[in-house]
């Protein structure tokens, strides 16, 4: 039997994490949120956004935050949740619903999905860096607003993955200019430790109008005056 050089086989382990990084990255299904991407380009032509504004974009957090212009009225604000996704969706379709609109802030809520999906904290930190990399290449003084996670009656069992992404973005955040971190995870415990049921929806993973109000009293220290 042919024996494969021994040489051959250490390229294979020196190469074997970035073959399966791409490999991921290339089999990451990208067309799944073409419809609700498609959707805001059409709102954009017959509604043209304000540039300038202040951008909220992520996952569902965001998608079914449908009060928030209400919340802050004196803000100029767009909306740009896509329910179910990750931070490398929002990267990907930056140049479709985030340029266009020239945002001087944006806030991103996004990762949960990421880590529920078998990213690892460290993993989803990479995306993250590169989020602000893909933005600041083009928008290099926009503030970004990393909104922290927190625990959730339904994805409990990931609560310690969610607190180690958030002590990384923030370590980054403190050395990084043009970054924020707004912390959420401390808002939603009892006195247990544990996230209070009261402020979510019966699914046990969104807010309901209880945990949109805490919410709202933590962003709103980030807005302009």
């Amino acid at each position: 039997m042919k024996r494969t050089p021994l040489f051959a086989l250490v390229g294979l382990i020196l190469v074997a994490p970035f073959i399966k990084a791409v490999a991921g990255e290339t089999n990451h299904n990208f067309g799944q949120w073409e419809k609700e991407i498609a959707a805001f380009e059409a709102s954009d032509r017959t509604n043209p956004p304000p540039k300038h504004a202040i951008l909220f974009t992520g996952s569902s957090m965001i998608r079914k935050w449908t009060s928030l212009a209400q919340t802050f009225p004196t803000q100029t604000l767009v909306r740009r949740g896509v329910g179910g996704c990750e931070i490398v969706d929002i990267t990907h379709f930056a140049d479709r619903i985030v340029f266009p609109y020239e945002p001087k802030m944006i806030f991103l809520r996004a990762g949960g999905n990421d880590i529920a999906n078998g990213k690892s904290p460290e993993e989803v930190f990479n995306d993250y860096q590169d989020f602000v990399k893909t933005i600041h290449a083009k928008l290099p003084d926009t503030e970004i607003i990393f909104i922290g996670w927190n625990a959730t009656p339904l994805r409990w069992a990931q609560h310690e993955k969610e607190d180690t992404l958030n002590r990384m973005v923030r370590d980054f955040t403190a050395q990084t200019p043009h970054l924020q971190y707004c912390k959420t995870s401390d808002m939603v415990l009892d006195q247990d430790g544990k996230p209070r049921k009261g402020l979510f929806e019966s699914d046990r993973l969104h807010f309901n109008a209880e945990g949109y109000k805490l919410l709202a009293e933590r962003v709103q220290p980030f807005l302009p005056k």
